[in-house]
């Protein structure tokens, strides 16, 4: 496949608003609605757009409080690394889950409505997965920047 100049404007548009139709992009790019749906769905099938999402407003739905969490495990066998992603990938309040590499051996990114209710995801859910040594959590205080869009 070739990737131009066009299919990078194109994804540009879709990362601002994926709702845009293919004529707004057509008028945008100086293409016809055609080549735009034709471009649009080789993204799709080549791998470049994996989904389309509706991104929520955490403070609407009552969940502003944003928790970053590094995890030590007791051991880096396969099986407790496995585990240990099995049973994070289910926590619903765990938003992102990243194996790091340094003194950590991963972030949590969790969303929930309170210090009360971390407390209670900490020590009824987190807590409760074998093989974890330590964490430590860091509270956000305010949104400094925050994108889904990735630039290239």
């Amino acid at each position: 496949m070739i990737f131009d100049a066009t299919d990078r404007k194109l994804l540009n548009y879709l990362q601002e608003d994926s709702k845009r139709t293919n004529k707004e992009l057509a008028n945008k790019l100086d293409l016809s609605v055609t080549a735009v749906f034709e471009r649009i769905k080789k993204l799709e099938k080549e791998g470049f757009i994996e989904k389309y999402v509706a991104l929520i407003n955490k403070d609407k739905i009552g969940k502003p409080f944003v928790v970053f969490c590094h995890i030590k495990l007791l051991q880096h066998s396969h099986d407790y690394v496995v585990k240990f992603e099995r049973e994070v990938a289910n926590l619903n309040e765990v938003l992102e889950c990243y194996h790091l590499s340094g003194d950590y051996d991963y972030l949590l990114k969790v969303l929930v409505e309170d210090m009360a209710a971390f407390r209670e995801f900490m020590v009824k859910k987190l807590t409760n997965i074998n093989h974890i040594s330590s964490t430590h959590s860091m509270f956000v205080i305010s949104d400094v920047k925050h994108t889904t869009a990735i630039s290239f």
